[in-house]
């Protein structure tokens, strides 16, 4: 429901209460109390000083008081409509408190061929990805660590320069080390890196449905709302990522319950942390046996031929190319830098609309072709194990 409806309703709501709320309708109540009180006024013409008077000094002051009511007060009263800091109290009588922005944090993996000798990675070390939509995404080492000799790979922790989900990028991203550290040392991020997400600042939006589902999970049984409850109370979790699966998968009593994330994926520690704190906290109910788990995915293998416009030049077929890459690969979760329909367990992705999608982006696409019509997820999203964008003259 829009702003404007909701500013109606509760108009609707404080006339049905006998407030007056036009100017028309608060001219006509003063005058009924003085004609209920025996008090004639001759000069009813809008101009009259003594209703200029009256309008000056209580009409408008009350027109303002609505107004008030109608645009903040009354809408800050309620979970649906409340904003900023009323929707924060509002979720701290449920004892739901907004989540920070706070920065990625997991583990790079650094290798070499050549381990006759002893190679220290130092504190700081960063490694960022390729441009992606014109950003570039940085995360550095958060300790010094040693390749001793004969060592060729070691994994050391690192954090990302900037906080928000879009550092949560796949495995392979970060791969780039922009200051060589010699001795043919690379870096990259595996798959499941992050121990802890990036997470942006808790919406609006997604605390009001964190608030809501804790209304259905105030009782004394574990229904769905009650795990998605413990689940989204930590940081990077969001209740649209979270699916149950409750038909019996090891038998009766048992469900697993999937994470998902907008771009990369959750670590086994990161679950873990989860786990232990359902099942080892028992915080759970009796006979039942949760499961955490990432969301399982399936490899596809994409080609997808494109017909630019006649009139671009060959940046301009470049910068397309690439941005028409990047856009496919946030449909298929990669990153988070487009607005595009993205990929979703249980449901039909339809490529026709990711084509659509891609047209209304980017008018210099002509025509364009998927080597796949559609795609049905099951219990999992589908990935990108391969992604060729070709152009065609």
């Amino acid at each position: 429901m829009s702003d404007y409806n909701h500013k109606r309703d509760f108009e609707t709501m404080l006339a049905d209460s006998g407030m007056p709320v036009t100017e028309q309708a608060a001219t006509a109540h003063w005058e009924q109390k003085l004609t209920d009180a025996g008090s004639v006024v001759s000069n009813t013409s809008s101009v009259s000083p003594f209703w200029r008077l009256i309008s000056a000094i209580i009409t408008q002051p009350l027109l303002w008081l609505v107004q008030s009511i109608v645009t903040t007060w009354l809408p800050n009263s309620f979970v649906k409509t409340a904003k900023g800091p009323a929707l924060d109290i509002l979720a701290w009588a449920m004892n739901i408190e907004r989540q920070a922005a706070q920065a990625a944090v997991g583990q790079v993996k650094f290798s070499r061929s050549n381990a006759s000798a002893v190679q220290i990675i130092p504190a700081g070390t960063v490694i960022e990805t390729s441009p992606i939509g014109g950003v570039v995404y940085r995360v550095a080492t958060t300790q010094e660590a040693t390749l001793n000799t004969g060592q060729t790979s070691i994994y050391v922790n690192v954090q990302a320069e900037g906080v928000g989900a879009a550092h949560n990028l796949p495995g392979g991203y970060y791969a780039i080390l922009p200051s060589p550290l010699g001795g043919g040392v690379t870096a990259i991020n595996t798959g499941a890196w992050l121990t802890s997400p990036g997470t942006d600042k808790e919406t609006d939006d997604d605390l009001r449905e964190r608030v809501r589902n804790r209304f259905a999970a105030v009782n004394q049984w574990h229904v769905d709302a009650t795990y998605i409850a413990m689940v989204t109370d930590f940081s990077g979790v969001q209740i649209r990522n979270v699916f149950i699966e409750k038909d019996a998968p090891r038998g009766p009593g048992t469900a697993n319950i999937y994470i998902l994330f907008d771009t990369g994926e959750p670590s086994p520690s990161f679950l873990n942390s989860i786990q232990n704190y359902i099942m080892d906290g028992e915080n759970h109910g009796h006979g039942d046996d949760i499961r955490l788990l990432a969301m399982p995915k399936q490899y596809l293998s994409l080609t997808v031929d494109v017909w630019p416009q006649p009139t671009l030049s060959d940046a301009e077929k470049v910068q397309l190319k690439n941005d028409i890459e990047q856009m496919i690969r946030a449909a298929f979760r990669e990153n988070t830098n487009y607005e595009v329909t993205t990929t979703q367990p249980n449901s039909r992705f339809s490529m026709s609309r990711l084509g659509q999608e891609l047209h209304d982006k980017f008018p210099g696409i002509l025509d364009m072709d998927f080597a796949t019509d559609r795609l049905v997820n099951g219990w999992f999203v589908y990935r990108l194990s391969y992604l060729q964008v070709r152009f065609n003259a």
